[in-house]
């Protein structure tokens, strides 16, 4: 036998061939033996798992052939399983043969015997299935079948939340690491992770640390939970599925890019319905740690250049941007990175700008802080880039994040008597980051020519549709101008923000929208100025109801 315990040949015998009588029968003789017995039991449970906290499943079986009938016969025993620690007990011995990673057959036997062991053990339908006798005893003690499973449950996880956080397994000696005992522990629960009462366990494991690189969870295990997660089988607290994302990125990037897939593909209504299904995926909340915010920032960047810059995407990116921003400064008293941790590959002062809300600038401060991002950005990109480089994109990207400034700035265009070269080059850059300067000042020429014209006729009692043409024609000088994007911003900010503009903004955008199949584009645009004049107050409620019909008309094709 195994040294330094108490199992003896004998005992082992004697208690194998205990549960074998105990098998055989269900008299009430049997049921007295068994309850007689508990005590003694329960004292060689412990010697057993002494003997079996030093060894590997391998080493277990050959010290104790007959340890899986010993336990199994247990295991589905009620009266042994009610009884005090009992049920605790069984489960460490198994925790101990169980092989986080199995190296033979005979550990890989043994691991899909336990794991259907636990399974009855904690399975509600173990117990409510079996006959009258059991049944009856579990009504002696005073509880129905539901309740007697759900202290079975709280018992055993309570023991190992307690183990885990002691960081040992009841007196494990400390020169034994707890790697393989946590990832066995982990790979076990997989069968159980959607069980209401396996929930702190679950948050015990996701939280559990060693001082070490390599992951202490089973690779499963976290796939597994994730899926859950996802799936809305479970619903963890906030700082567990960080820990779970933080621990497993395949899992953060399955997280993102479904959440990515919902919002572009139900296209929903609005952007606080967007906000809505952002902050139900936790993914905001979890962003405000660095790392989680620089992978989903990966995968957004990665969307951007897959579909060229697509309207939907570049929607969903600032949303989410504005729901992070709102978590970041959710608790004042809480300790945060600093910014430079999410942003660290742009001026902290062009990021310190762009975080500014519009609302905390007086309504003539608008234009001078435009102007100031716009010189700040033009001076980074010139300074750093010639032609395309990195530094070019990662500086648009930035200003992706926050695009509403891109709207205000088509709004202080139309509002100034004269056109602003800085908000002209803001919104160029926008649209059109990878021009050449000679091509972008080209752009800004065909678009100061369309900002003229409208702010002419922002001046005109009346205006046609014709009149809102002619100014398109007037800047746009070929049918697919690389300015078109910007002029077609400005056109219906125009249509939006003027009161002439409302009056034909239904039917110039039927002919000259959807005639030129610019459908997704200014769809995008109008949901994203739709939460724009939400927030101005109001005065804009009659915008609001316009920029309302405008979208339900696109979305059911005029």
């Amino acid at each position: 036998m195994a040294k330094d315990t108490r199992v003896t040949k004998f005992g082992f015998d004697f208690w194998l061939h205990k549960t074998i009588e105990w098998g055989q029968t269900s008299t009430s003789e049997s049921q007295q033996d068994v309850c007689l017995h508990l005590p003694e039991l329960q004292e060689f449970l412990l010697q057993i798992y002494g003997a079996l906290k030093h060894m590997n499943c391998t080493s277990a079986i050959q010290e104790f052939p007959l340890i899986g009938q010993l336990l199994g016969r247990l295991c589905w025993n009620p009266f042994v399983i009610g009884y005090d620690e009992c049920q605790k007990i069984l489960m460490w011995c198994l925790c101990c043969l169980y092989s986080g990673e199995p190296q033979n057959p005979v550990e890989l036997k043994a691991n899909s015997w336990i794991q259907g062991s636990l399974c009855h053990l904690l399975s509600f339908s173990g117990l409510r299935n079996h006959d009258p006798d059991i049944n009856n005893f579990i009504s002696t003690l005073g509880f129905t079948s539901a309740d007697y499973y759900s202290k079975l449950i709280e018992n055993v996880v309570l023991s190992l939340v307690t183990e885990l956080s002691r960081n040992q397994f009841n007196g494990l000696n400390r020169q034994q690491s707890m790697s393989s005992r946590v990832k066995s522990i982990s790979l076990l629960c997989i069968p159980l992770i959607t069980l209401p009462d396996v929930m702190p366990l679950l948050e015990a494991l996701l939280s559990y640390h060693e001082d070490r690189s390599q992951e202490v969870l089973h690779a499963e295990f976290l796939e597994a939970v994730n899926k859950a997660v996802l799936q809305k089988k479970i619903f963890l607290p906030e700082s567990a599925v960080l820990q779970l994302w933080l621990r497993h990125l395949p899992g953060l990037e399955k997280a993102v890019l479904q959440n990515l897939e919902i919002l572009i593909s139900t296209q929903p209504s609005s952007l606080e319905e967007m906000a809505c299904l952002i902050k139900s995926s936790l993914l905001d909340q979890a962003a405000c740690h660095p790392a989680v915010f620089r992978t989903i920032d990966e995968i957004f960047k990665n969307a951007l250049l897959e579909t060229d810059g697509a309207p939907e995407v570049m929607t969903v990116m600032q949303v989410f941007t504005q729901c992070f921003v709102q978590a970041y400064h959710k608790n004042n008293k809480q300790l945060k990175f600093p910014l430079k941790a999410y942003f660290p590959n742009n001026p902290h002062s062009l990021v310190m700008a762009f975080l500014k809300h519009p609302s905390d600038l007086p309504a003539t401060g608008l234009h001078q802080h435009l102007t100031h991002i716009a010189e700040m950005l033009k001076a980074t990109v010139e300074a750093k880039c010639t032609g395309y480089c990195g530094d070019l994109f990662e500086n648009w990207f930035l200003f992706v994040h926050f695009g509403e400034w891109a709207d205000i700035a088509a709004e202080q265009l139309l509002s100034q008597v004269e056109s602003s070269d800085a908000l002209l080059w803001l919104l160029a850059f926008y649209y059109y980051p990878g021009e050449e300067n000679r091509r972008r000042t080209q752009t800004m020429v065909e678009a100061r020519s369309v900002c003229d014209h409208l702010t002419a006729l922002f001046r005109t009692p009346t205006i046609s549709v014709t009149d809102l043409q002619t100014a398109v024609s007037s800047g746009t000088k070929q049918n697919k101008s690389s300015s078109n994007l910007v002029v077609t911003h400005l056109i219906i900010s125009f249509l939006l923000f003027t009161p002439t503009g409302h009056t034909v903004a239904k039917e110039f955008i039927t002919h000259f929208v959807v005639a030129d199949s610019e459908i997704p584009e200014v769809t995008g645009l109008l949901t994203r100025l739709a939460n724009r004049v939400g927030q101005l107050g109001m005065k804009y409620q009659r915008t609001v109801k316009l920029v309302n019909d405008l979208l339900l008309k696109l979305k059911c094709g005029f």
